[in-house]
């Protein structure tokens, strides 16, 4: 189609259709087509980037490749689809819409980027970026000139702009890209992810730079190179302008925005995203493009206080999920793979890849072996800065517009960004694991009976003599606000005595998924450090946190000191940081919260989904000490108590086995608390002595899935030894706590689950604490089969948990700490019936559920 054409298309088309009921083909018009092409490309987007999860991928590399595929490269060789969904005229309505969201993206960029922790980076970080920046523009140039020569029509181009553009594309790091990398790595923070950020920091101030160079070089055109350095002149001076002026009007602005509150900043906000337009229009009005003045602007937000957080949640939902990967399509959409024809063009294609790597991997790690960092770090260190991803692709569109890349060239170097960025993630798995990983194995085992390391007491010690004479150490997670009163009225409930007060340290623990969105990038930097999450003190100036105040509030009026932490990782990887805190904090108890949680006062329950399940069934296998998940159904009354006002009751079931123990140890702590009354009930087998008992064996089972049915201990056990040390501890128990506890025995010979059920239903209580059963007395065993709705919590607490049997109260279930029963299996029942002269095995299979 001629220009013409196109043109004369671009003025006969209209926004919006009246309907197919009025004749009219909806993708014909611009908005309809619009939001068919935005539909497109987000499923095509979200679909590549779940595929990709497994691999660890930016999902970047998804949005690359989804562009490619719906451009000429794949669904766009078929010339219908290509005129129906993506015809001529529609491509600069899409682009448009794109580069807006392109905007603002370099904003986020510029916020997220510190240029006070670049310039506190010192001299090793500014060392590495510019061999970094230096050595693969050099190859650049060189490959520049191959190019020039083996690929027909690029030679067309100005030798000054192209050499410089290749240098740029095969020099540049992307920083938000490399951010996400390392922080999915656990990296961000530790002193390699702080090398590698500072050098991007820097690599990208250069990177700019040079392009916006580049972009006046080629935009001078036929005015000749005064042009050029008018071009130049104003956009430094348009630089020193934002700096000079803009910066402090910023921090005037953020300061106005903080002290109005949360709601009453909305106006500053406002003026902030309308700076933003206004400094990309000055930008493209001086010469060079518009995402230029967004990123400067960005720069100049302070990041202190809460208002660049603020800004960052106003945005990035809309610009990273929905509007910047409209910018990859578009890209994409250019793409035309098939331009590379030839053996020739396809070497090319592997010598830009190859110099890319090697100039950027050889440069860094030789001034990184000689700052003084082992080769095996120097080398990581190569890979990651050796990334590339969206701003890549902003060089090549600019270059490609400007007309200084044709189509051969522009597909070549898009694919050697995608290959780059793609070998980054599994690269540096292979080659790199964290010092604190190889140790992590080596933990100090502790019970609650054991809760100083320093002075370990029995089994059989009474409470005050072992860990109730030193400090309890418990680290709570949460997710949220919500978490947070029936939390601290546990806690409150195990500290026992409150005269004279017991010492309780409490590390607060706040979960937080690692995403692709700025503000996650931002709050790993501020709540990590080394690789670990670490205590995070309230700056002046900075805004009272819902969850930071309640606690505060309770170490205050209740005596316990409090440390909070935050802890942002991929979902796959979080349970190290909890198993990291709780070793290195010498924790005795993890209490997590259940991914299911009552909302409000009626029966509406709120489900986390089963990523979080899952992050609790990681924690229980993976945790240092012993293990509490606390099923919350709105314990203490939903609100946060203090010492004098708690008054509720705590019934703890008994069958035996070592969880049990660990809760009948939780309960002695409890007694001692005057507003808790504690009723321990223990299960006796009715059927023991008589002819109708069967002695209950479970053997491991290989066609049944640990997601769906219960999980027991894998370790050899002494039955008899077991049920000697129960009544030991029974006993020790009653004789210590004397008045204290009401004991009660209860005999079964019907349905167990019923018994137990009863007890959370009768409203008696406002806590039941179990033990989740992975060493099992006979009547647990025989439970194996049943149907599980949640088999982390073990039979008795998921039939307490689940929401079909009416129970009202919460529910907290114990793992105590033993590495000899931390392999658990699905497991199948095989019952000796004395009935029968003879053994004979009941392999029931699981249940759905």
């Amino acid at each position: 189609m001629s220009a013409s054409a196109s043109e004369a298309d671009m003025a006969a088309v209209k926004t919006s259709s009246n309907g197919v009921w009025q004749g009219d083909d909806p993708l014909r018009f611009a908005f309809p087509l619009l939001i068919l092409q935005t539909l497109l490309i987000l499923v095509l987007s979200r679909l590549l980037a779940f595929l990709l999860r497994p691999l660890r991928q930016p999902k970047v590399i998804a949005e690359m490749v989804a562009g490619i595929l719906l451009g000429p490269s794949a669904l766009g060789r078929n010339g219908a689809y290509l005129r129906a969904l993506f015809p001529p005229w529609s491509a600069p309505v899409l682009e448009s819409v794109a580069s807006l969201g392109l905007l603002f993206f370099l904003f986020l960029v510029g916020l997220e980027l510190d240029l006070r922790s670049v310039r506190r980076s010192g001299r090793r970080a500014f060392a590495i970026a510019a061999a970094g920046i230096s050595l693969p523009f050099a190859c650049g140039v060189g490959v520049a000139f191959a190019l020039r020569r083996a690929i027909p029509g690029a030679d067309q181009a100005g030798y000054a702009p192209f050499l410089v553009f290749m240098g740029v594309a095969l020099s540049i790091t992307a920083f938000p890209v490399l951010a996400r990398i390392l922080a999915e790595l656990k990296l961000l923070t530790t002193p390699i992810g702080e090398t590698a950020l500072a050098a991007a920091a820097f690599n990208d101030v250069a990177a700019w730079v040079l392009l916006a160079l580049a972009v006046a070089i080629s935009g001078g055109g036929d005015r000749g190179p005064i042009t050029s350095l008018w071009v130049l002149l104003c956009s430094a001076a348009f630089v020193a302008a934002w700096m000079l002026a803009v910066k402090p009007a910023m921090a005037w602005v953020a300061r106005r925005a903080d002290a109005a509150g949360e709601g009453g900043g909305d106006a500053w906000v406002a003026a902030t995203l309308a700076g933003v337009l206004a400094s990309g229009f000055a930008t493209d009005l001086i010469g060079i493009h518009a995402i230029f003045g967004a990123f400067v602007f960005g720069l100049t937000v302070p990041k202190e206080g809460a208002f660049a957080g603020r800004v960052t949640a106003r945005v990035e939902d809309l610009v990273l999920e929905l509007l910047l990967p409209l910018y990859f399509a578009s890209s994409g959409l250019k793409t035309d793979v098939a331009a590379i024809r030839g053996g020739v063009a396809w070497a090319m294609l592997a010598l830009v890849i190859g110099t890319a790597c090697a100039g950027k991997i050889a440069g860094t790690f030789g001034v990184a072996m000689a700052c003084g960092m082992s080769a095996r770090e120097a080398v990581v260190l190569g890979v990651v800065m050796n990334t590339k991803g969206l701003v890549e692709l902003i060089v090549l569109n600019i270059g490609r517009e400007r007309k200084v890349l044709n189509e051969e060239t522009f597909a070549i170097l898009v694919l050697m960004a995608l290959v780059t960025t793609f070998i980054t993630t599994p690269t540096v798995m292979a080659i790199y694991k964290p010092a604190r990983a190889a140790g992590r194995r080596r933990l100090h085992h502790r019970k609650l009976q054991g809760a100083a390391p320093s002075a370990p007491s029995s089994p059989s010690a009474p409470a005050g003599a072992g860990a109730g004479a030193k400090e309890l150490r418990v680290l709570a997670c949460i997710h949220g606000g919500q978490d947070v009163p029936a939390l601290i009225n546990l806690i409150e409930t195990i500290r026992g005595h409150t005269q004279p007060r017991r010492l309780v340290k409490l590390y607060i623990l706040r979960m937080v998924e690692l995403t692709e969105r700025t503000s996650s990038i931002l709050m790993v930097r501020a709540a990590r450090r080394n690789g670990l999450p670490f205590l995070r003190p309230r700056r002046a100036g900075e805004p009272h946190d819902q969850v930071d105040v309640a606690f505060d509030t309770y170490a205050q009026l209740g005596h316990v000191s409090v440390r909070p932490m935050t802890a942002v990782s991929a979902l796959h990887t979080i349970h190290d940081d909890v198993a990291a805190v709780a070793e290195d904090k010498r924790v005795s108890l993890v209490v997590l919260p259940f991914h299911k949680r009552q909302t409000g006062h009626g029966d509406d329950v709120e489900n986390l989904g089963p990523e979080w399940r899952a992050v609790n069934r990681r924690i229980l296998r993976e945790a240092p000490c012993s293990v509490a998940v606390l099923v919350d159904r709105g314990f203490g009354g939903g609100e946060q108590v203090s010492s004098e006002q708690v008054a509720h009751g705590v019934c703890v079931v008994f069958f035996g086995g070592p969880d049990d123990r660990e809760a009948l140890e939780l309960a002695g702590r409890m007694a001692e608390h005057p507003g808790v009354e504690v009723t321990v009930v223990r299960f006796v087998d009715g059927k023991a002595g008589s002819e109708e008992q069967s002695e209950v064996t479970l053997r491991p089972s290989n066609t049944k899935n640990a997601d769906r049915s219960y999980t027991f201990s894998t370790a050899v056990i002494d039955t008899r030894k077991e049920k000697e040390l129960d009544e030991a501890a029974v006993a020790e128990f009653r004789q210590r706590m004397g008045s204290l506890v009401r004991f009660e025995e209860r005999v079964v010979v019907g349905n167990v689950i019923e018994e137990v059920v009863s007890i959370g239903k009768s409203r008696e209580y406002g806590l039941v604490v179990v033990g989740k059963g992975r060493l099992p007395s006979s009547m647990v065993a025989q439970l194996a089969v049943r149907p599980a709705e949640h088999p982390e919590l073990g039979p008795i607490g998921d039939a307490l948990a689940s929401s079909g049997h009416g129970v009202t109260s919460s529910v907290l279930v114990v793992q105590q700490h033993d590495m000899s029963n931390a392999d658990e299996v699905p497991v199948s029942v095989v019952v000796d019936g004395h009935a029968h002269d003879g053994e004979f095995a009941k392999d029931t299979a699981m249940a759905e559920p």
